[in-house]
Order: C-alpha cells, then structure tokens, then sequence
C-alpha cells in the first residue's frame, strides 16, 4: 500500500484518528494564534476602563487571557477531544486511553522548575555563570554569551527543564530587565531553545527526545559524545558567537545601562547571600529529582519534603511561585495527551523516508510536535539501520526550537519570560529568531562523527 492508500485505510477503519489529528491540529493553529487574543485582551481591557475609570471587572477580558495563554492552549482542546472520543468510542475507551498514557514528563518539569527557580539554585548557578561572565568582565554581553553557552550544555548534567528554568531567570535578571530591543529579545529567546535542546545530548538521560530511544537503541555516554555531543557544543558557541557580533552594537549600549542598574544602592531581596547548607540541600534535592525523574512516586516525595525545607527556611527563601510551573506541566500533558494519538499518520510516513528525507522531516515535524514525541514513534518502527536511527534523532533535536511546541522545556522558558513581550511572544517572531541556530546545529549535525 502507498502511504495514502494506508492512511486512508486507517482513516476508514478508525474514524476517530481523523477527529483527533483535526483536534490537534485546531490546537496548533491556537497556539500561534495566542500572541494575537492577548493584544486583543489588552485592548479589550483598556477600553473598558476609560468606560469605566478604571474601576471595571470584565468576564470577557479573563477569558481572553485565559485562551491566550499559550500554556491552556492543549489543555482547552483536550475537552472536545475527549467529548468526541466518548461519543464515538465511548467512555470506558476514553477512561482506558487516559490511563495508558505516561504523564511523567510533564510531572518532572513542575518540580524540577519550582526547585530550579529558588533563590539558593539560582544564587548558585549565577555564581557559576559569574565566573564565566567575569572572563568578560561582567557586561551584559558577558552574561548573556556565558548564560546561553554554558547553561544550555549543563542540560546534559541537570536536565534541559533545569537548565532552561535557570538560564531563562538568568537572562530575565541580567538582559531582558535591560529593556532591549524586540529583535534581540527574540533572538535570545529562539538561540535559548535552540541551544537548550541541542545543549542535552551530551550524555544520553537529558534530553527528552534522546531519553525515549536510547535504551531501545543501545545508546551510551561514549557514543553520544561521540556522535552527538560535540557537534553540539560546536553548534552552541558558533551560533551564540554570530548572535553577538551581529548585536554588538547594541550590546555596547546594555552597558550603560547596566552600569546605571549597579549604581542603584537599593538590595534586592533576592540578591542577598544564602547560607552555604541551604543552597546544597537544595541542590541535593534537585540531584534528587534528576536521578529519580523515571519514578513520580520518589520525585513527588521528595518534592514534598522539599516544600517543608523550604517553609522551614523561608528567611532565606523567595516567595515560591507554583503558577508557571504548574502551567507547564498542564501544557506539557495535553501536548502529551494529543500528541500520542498522531502514531496512526506520522510512524507510517517516518519509516517510508530514506536518511536525508527522514532528517529533514523530523526536523520540520517536530515544529508541530514534541521532538520526544517524533522520536519515540521512530522507535515503533522496525528495521531502523543505524543511519536511520541518527538521522530522526539529530533532526528532532535540530528542530527543538522552532516553536514552543516543539522541545518539552520551551514552555517553560516561555512562561519565565513572556512578561518582556507585552502583547505575547509572536510565533513568527520565535521563528526567526531560532531560524540562524537551527540552521547551524543542521550543519553540525551533518558532520561525520
């Protein structure tokens, strides 16, 4: 059968893979389309308080915000997912899909964010990237090239969640509050994802989209560094050294501006010093959750006793804001949730491609999936030759910052930063801005080990 005839096939046999592709794909047009309800949100909220003074609640102004927060986007749509499937299969069916569906991913990434984005992790991290940054002499071009060099290949040791949580807040403090100018602010936020997801394939338990093959594959240390890992370390700083010449003017100016912030004598209650045995229990339970991420029942315990530690020093604590990393997860889970029900298309179009082809698709469609995701239905299909299996992972990696959709720890950068985008972080904005690094680890990728 042609790759038609069997979808066509599949289609007929079960109508319900075309009501879930159309669902999903409804989803993916309002995710682009989220940047554009929250203008409309705020639009909406001006003219009804130059009615009312200032003074008016308005229903239709929540839930604008609410459908454009990009991270209800997958979460909305599941509901009619669901109604359908119940209607067409009926409940048990739908109780039965829901139960087989690993949500420990999503899981993972709200509690590795809420412990990554404490005061004594970050206090730690930016000493570290401190001693990088000084090499520079502490500029804001410093900063930001050691954040975007060293945090992203950290992934590979702490997990890319963690490394995107830490490298995101880092570059809130010490570049978006700079105020630059739209066009660097997306082309750090499209070279962050970029390098983040490429930052991970050091070891072969970081990244999302290696961890699903790398056991069925038989995938080491040793052959990821050889293959993998410095390809894209080659790609993190050839890509972050063209960003900074090519915004090197601009960067000039941050200094100054930078210089002015440093002169103000008002302490920061989140730049004071943590005690040294707080920040390494902290990084005790972070280590924690690295080494249990595979079983939510040890993660989640130690997230709780982490939240009494916390409670316990709270002097020496941030006010800890479970808001975004809980909308993470909620957005990784309906991704999840949609997302493994495109098998019925995407693992017979994936095994019908020769090596370039198959590079270049999963690059393309992980944009419009997880790269997990793209990488996990590879691993259904039989007879992958180990050129096969290279091509599909390299390109779901290269891939992994074209959208927020398309590596699991984007949506949490995404909800660091989105409240330097006043009107919501523009998709084609994203795009462009990831478009030069993605390039970049594409030709990394094509080098020969």
């Amino acid at each position: 059968m042609t790759l038609w005839q069997l979808l066509v096939h599949r289609a007929e046999a079960e109508p319900v893979n075309v009501v879930a592709t159309v669902v999903f794909v409804l989803a993916i047009v309002h995710t682009f389309l989220a940047a554009r309800i929250t203008a409309a949100a705020h639009r909406l909220q001006h003219r009804i308080a130059k009615e009312t003074g200032g003074d008016g609640h308005s229903f239709r102004v929540e839930m604008l915000h609410f459908f454009g927060e990009v991270e209800a986007v997958f979460g909305i749509w599941a509901i009619p997912l669901l109604v359908a499937a119940a209607v067409m299969k009926g409940w048990h069916s739908v109780e039965g899909y829901v139960a087989h569906v690993h949500f420990t991913e999503p899981m993972f990434v709200v509690v590795v964010m809420a412990i990554a984005s404490t005061r004594p992790v970050l206090s730690f991290a930016e000493k570290c990237l401190g001693a990088v940054a000084s090499l520079g002499g502490k500029t804001p071009l410093a900063w930001w090239a050691a954040i975007l060099t060293v945090g992203p290949l950290l992934g590979s040791f702490i997990t890319e969640p963690a490394a995107m949580t830490i490298c995101a807040l880092l570059l809130a403090r010490h570049l978006y509050e700079l105020n630059p100018s739209p066009r660097l602010k997306y082309g750090t936020l499209g070279l962050l994802f970029v390098n983040v997801s490429v930052g991970g394939t050091l070891t072969h338990f970081a990244a999302p989209p290696v961890l699903m093959v790398a056991a069925k594959y038989g995938w080491g240390l040793t052959f990821m560094l050889r293959n993998f890992g410095w390809k894209a370390a080659l790609a993190v700083f050839v890509s972050t050294a063209l960003f900074a010449f090519f915004f090197r003017t601009e960067f000039a100016g941050l200094a100054g501006k930078k210089k002015a912030r440093l002169a103000d004598p008002v302490e920061r209650p989140s730049e004071r010093t943590v005690p040294a045995w707080i920040v390494g229990t902290h990084l005790l339970f972070l280590g924690w959750t690295v080494f249990t991420a595979h079983t939510p029942a040890l993660f989640v315990a130690g997230f709780l006793y982490f939240l009494a530690f916390t409670q316990a020093t709270a002097p020496h604590q941030n006010p800890l804001n479970l808001r975004p990393p809980l909308l993470v997860g909620f957005f990784l889970a309906g991704l999840v949730l949609h997302g493994t029900l495109q098998q019925w298309w995407i693992a017979p179009l994936l095994a019908r491609l020769d090596v370039g082809a198959l590079f270049a698709g999963a690059t393309i469609l992980t944009a419009f999936n997880d790269n997990a995701a793209i990488t996990y239905l590879a691993s259904l299909v039989p007879g992958f030759t180990p050129e096969l299996k290279y091509a599909v992972v390299s390109g779901a990696v290269a891939g992994g910052g074209l959208t927020v959709i398309a590596n699991a720890p984007n949506p949490a950068g995404q909800s660091i930063l989105s409240r330097y985008f006043p009107d919501g972080i523009l998709p084609i904005g994203l795009l462009l801005g990831a478009l030069v690094p993605t390039l970049v680890v594409v030709l990394a990728f094509l080098l020969p080990p």
